[in-house]
């Protein structure tokens, strides 16, 4: 079986042990951070503090920006390891989203044309973030039980509807604003005390499904939701993710581990290549579970319950 690797971009969110211990590797994209310039993205808080970070981003959010890897940026990356004899299996952010599943195809056409032996599989993850990261450690995953490239590409494909959120972000203007969801929907964010509660849709953005008043409902309308959406729980690891909210998310994090007994929780941090777009105050979780319906009403009423409206 030919040997292969899984390459993502950095909005996978990904930290670098995490990176190492299911061999993924990983094309940055590219910030602007106002004092610093343009760089390529990072996945350690050296340049600047998680603290800082989003402390200043909060004040001055039009100065920030993110680009997602060009298409030089991923033929470079994909050719080092077409020149080994390696297959590549490429995941990207979702297309709805951003370019990088496009750049990554046209960067497939020109490898291929100069090493027509090797195989390349570009996979438009329909997500972003810990829920994107999430998949990719699942293709980790499936590569280690010895399955195919092909065959890992497959599933991953089939199943990548299957990957939720389950959280909620204090200030939705952000997301509104990059484009991670309706402007329409970010007045909810402005309201004190309400925890506006969202999921994937199909295209991988952010959809608010319900809004809980304060944390305690919130919390426990998330664990029913989570209870009635995921498939073997007990059997998954579970990524949380917090935009400068660990005090919250380690409090999630117990509850997950004291409802479900997973094989593991991590909680993750939100790197600034999307924390840029998304915005202080998010905490979710992400794990597999049934498919997302196509207007997300099953989820729409299973959180509408949970929460008792």
């Amino acid at each position: 079986m030919a040997k292969f690797v899984i390459v993502a971009d950095s909005t996978c969110d990904l930290n670098e042990e995490f990176c190492e211990k299911y061999d993924i590797k990983v094309i940055p994209g590219h910030i602007v951070i106002p004092g610093k310039g343009e760089m390529l993205a990072f996945r350690k808080w050296e340049e600047i503090s998680r603290e800082e970070f989003y402390k200043n981003l909060k004040n001055e959010p039009d100065k920030y920006s993110t680009s997602p890897p060009n298409i030089t940026e991923f033929e470079k990356t994909f050719e080092t390891y077409a020149a080994e004899g390696c297959d590549i299996l490429a995941m990207t952010i979702s297309s709805a989203i951003s370019g990088a599943y496009d750049f990554s195809v046209s960067a497939r056409e020109n490898v291929l044309a100069k090493y027509p032996g090797i195989k390349i599989r570009c996979i438009d993850s329909r997500r972003f973030g810990p829920g994107f990261g999430l998949m990719a450690v699942h293709a980790a995953m499936l590569r280690e039980e010895g399955k195919s490239m092909e065959e890992v590409a497959d599933e991953i494909e089939e199943r990548k509807n299957t990957f939720h959120q389950a959280g909620w972000l204090d200030d939705l203007s952000f997301v509104a604003k990059k484009g991670r969801m309706t402007h329409g929907k970010a007045f909810l964010g402005t309201l004190v005390g309400i925890k506006p509660i969202g999921e994937f849709d199909y295209n991988g953005l952010t959809t608010v499904i319900g809004k809980a008043k304060g944390a305690k409902t919130a919390y426990a309308a998330l664990l029913t939701y989570i209870e009635k959406t995921a498939i073997d729980p007990g059997n998954q690891i579970f990524f949380i993710a917090q935009t400068n909210r660990y005090e919250q998310a380690v409090k999630y994090k117990q509850m997950i581990e004291e409802r479900f007994h997973p094989k593991a929780v991590y909680i993750n941090d939100v790197f600034p290549v999307c924390g840029i777009n998304v915005g202080p105050g998010l905490m979710a979780a992400y794990y597999t579970g049934k498919p997302i319906s196509k207007d997300l009403s099953e989820e729409k009423k299973i959180i509408e319950e949970a929460i008792g409206e």
